[in-house]
């Protein structure tokens, strides 16, 4: 067996699954759940349309590229959702199977095994498959701690000359899971910068970039026009319609960017896997070419976001974040007992914020914190809140 298999931790919902199994949850209450990011809101009836009326696709073997209509419905969108020059659609532009495939993809492409104790660089907390990518592609992850005194920006000073020489991938989110934020120009022009100096690739997750409450995210590809950046040199952005577009099930995404890296990207998909069915990539288009769903999702977020943060001010340091569906919230008492004592009174599952995060420079940043998916109802995500205001108390 591969030996990097050997370096891989328990995702945080196995962990959270065996911390629940040491209790009994309170059953004078109905089990609800804001641990984890699936989105529940209803899928559009006209994305069901496009995906029952394409069914005949099924027949066909997809093409690893995808078809030429969703490759120029993405360049389009990424035109008009920036304010770009549409990127071609045939050189920078990759349909892929939802963004967690490609993340994970990604590294085994852009690693290179020959160099000496090659480098990747993940936030901290973080989204796990950047971890498990780096180790499975022989590279070791390294961290960069998101604090609430650095606002959860990146601080790159964190990291020794040593290390950014070993880097070859950064992996960003922005919106950020879990904080929320959104990085600003100037967070963007300095890692492009270090990009530049150091040679490596920078990967952003944008899968939260449609959920906003009131100016639109920042994107990556949009931060490098605003910079002359119009090659995109050495940045792939991945993006998905999973939570834009309720779809999670569907695995639907893209990257875009550097036509260079996309192109070998390219290739080790030839042989990892191809781009969704046909019925699939017509679905796509269609969720694409609408934003009246996306604004309708939008609206839902915000009527619940506004209600929980209103439940939960009193008792907690809750505040609206930039984007995205989390709310990252510093728990009164250790994270872990937190979660567990709030599932066993009162049948709430949120997940620790140690969880999502690992130890490095001496702390692990999760600690002390939780983090709620906002992704239930109204209905049951309010009261959610209700019982985690009584009872943090």
């Amino acid at each position: 067996m591969n030996p990097d298999l050997q370096r891989l931790q328990p995702y945080p919902f196995q962990k959270l699954a065996a911390l629940f199994r040491a209790v009994q949850p309170n059953s004078a209450y109905r089990a609800i759940s804001l641990s984890i990011g699936e989105p529940k809101h209803a899928t559009p009836q006209f994305i069901r349309n496009a995906l029952i009326n394409n069914l005949d696709g099924l027949a066909n073997y997809p093409t690893t590229a995808g078809s030429d209509a969703l490759r120029s419905t993405i360049a389009n969108w990424l035109s008009a959702r920036y304010d770009i020059p549409a990127p071609d659609a045939k050189t920078q532009v990759l349909p892929v199977n939802g963004s967690r495939e490609a993340l994970f993809s990604f590294a085994q492409a852009v690693i290179d095994r020959s160099q000496t104790n090659p480098a990747v660089v993940c936030p901290n907390p973080f989204y796990q498959i950047y971890e498990g990518a780096a180790f499975l592609a022989g590279a070791t992850p390294r961290f960069l701690n998101t604090l609430p005194e650095d606002n959860f920006a990146l601080n790159f000073a964190q990291l020794s000359e040593e290390v950014w020489q070993q880097t070859q991938l950064i992996y960003v989110c922005s919106p950020g899971n879990p904080t929320g934020r959104v990085m600003p120009l100037a967070e963007w022009q300095e890692l492009f910068e270090m990009s530049d100096r150091y040679g490596f690739v920078i990967a952003s997750d944008e899968c939260y970039s449609e959920i906003y409450f009131s100016e639109k995210p920042l994107g990556a590809l949009q931060a490098a026009q605003k910079l002359g950046r119009s090659d995109y040199r050495n940045l792939v952005v991945f993006s998905s319609l999973s939570k834009r577009s309720n779809v999670p099930g569907m695995r639907s995404g893209f990257v875009a960017g550097d036509a260079n890296v996309i192109e070998k990207f390219a290739l080790y998909r030839t042989y990892h896997g191809s781009a969704m069915n046909p019925a699939i990539q017509a679905a796509s288009i269609a969720a694409w070419n609408d934003e009246e769903h996306v604004a309708q999702n939008r609206r839902l977020y915000a009527e619940k976001f506004n209600r929980v943060v209103e439940i939960l001010k009193p008792v907690l340091p809750v505040t609206l974040p930039d984007a995205g569906f989390y709310l990252w919230i510093r728990t009164p008492i250790a994270d872990i007992a937190f979660a567990q004592a709030l599932y066993r009174d009162y049948n709430v599952a949120v997940l620790p914020g140690s969880y999502l995060a690992r130890s490095a420079n001496g702390v692990n940043p999760g600690e002390n914190f939780m983090r709620l998916a906002l992704v239930a109802s109204t209905e049951e995500t309010v009261e959610a809140a209700q019982r985690i205001a009584e009872f943090s108390r």
